[in-house]
């Protein structure tokens, strides 16, 4: 049966596609509660070190072990509601129980995530390069949801991915382990630059420290040769949808923007075509 999977290349990207489906539900969880997690366990540190009498707020919801309810009713969504994608559609974007509007991007997730996903694996192919490939995805994804809605990428997700890009290299997964080591120092370090030179020009800060470790990280799973091919397209992509923003009125001027999700989609692009784009241009003379 997974023989048969794997040489049928349109059965293999037919059961990622529903793999991926499920991960994005997954990952819907992970965006949605990892943030709350977060800032309970900080003012419990703080009420810790300042000696203050505790809170008496019950801890948000886990990850895996609590069932997702509607936030309006708290009507607790079962099984059948819960199919990625399917489930939305049949009921119509609303709770089952009282009616209220379900967000749209939780389809959205499911379906980037698996098609994402089949493109992954239609490139790498069903190795542990893609298997590893598909990792890197979903961790990109999760990172890209929270950042967008909180301008947050937290450390305890940016480090181990940090790594495991390491660690996969030690073996040559994606690239060499010194290409590894210096990507993610040179990833770190590069935004790391810009962060205070920038803050040292205008006394502002133009980014978190979040952006340097998820770019580390990048450069961590990819080389040090992809990250300035990473660094132009999320720099470029993330000044377009910027100057679309503030021209529409969406989005005042000195309005902080979220950096992490251009370079969560650029990381992804580089990984996939990052070595034909180089290729294509170096080639033709653009860089040299």
């Amino acid at each position: 049966m997974i023989e048969t999977l794997i040489e049928s290349t349109p059965l293999l990207l037919a059961g990622v596609f529903v793999f991926g489906l499920i991960i994005g539900s997954f990952l819907n969880v992970v965006i949605l509660r990892v943030p709350p997690l977060l800032e309970h366990d900080w003012r419990c540190q703080c009420q810790e070190l300042l000696q203050l009498k505790p809170d008496e707020d019950e801890r948000p919801p886990g990850i895996v072990m609590d069932r997702s309810k509607c936030p309006d009713c708290g009507h607790h969504i079962r099984a059948i509601e819960n199919i990625p994608v399917l489930s939305f559609l049949v009921l119509r974007g609303k709770c089952a129980a009282c009616k209220a509007r379900i967000s749209s991007r939780y389809p959205l997730v499911e379906l980037t995530t698996a098609i994402l996903f089949a493109v992954t694996i239609w490139h790498f192919g069903p190795n542990l390069q893609g298997l590893s490939a598909l990792f890197l995805t979903a961790f990109l994804i999760a990172l890209a949801g929270i950042d967008a809605d909180h301008q947050l990428l937290p450390d305890n997700m940016t480090l181990p991915l940090l790594w495991a890009g390491i660690l996969l290299n030690l073996w040559g997964v994606h690239t060499d382990l010194a290409s590894s080591v210096m990507g993610a120092i040179a990833g770190y370090l590069a935004l790391w630059s810009v962060y205070h030179l920038f803050r040292l020009l205008t006394g502002k800060e133009g980014m978190g420290y979040g952006d340097f470790k998820l770019l580390a990280a990048l450069g961590a799973w990819m080389g040090w040769q992809m990250l300035p091919l990473v660094i132009l397209l999320s720099s470029v992509v993330g000044a377009v949808f910027g100057l679309l923003l503030m021209s529409t009125g969406k989005m005042q001027r000195d309005n902080p923007m979220p950096f992490g999700p251009f370079i969560a989609a650029a990381g992804w692009i580089a990984l996939i075509w990052g070595e034909q784009i180089i290729s294509r241009y170096t080639g033709s003379g653009v860089f040299g």
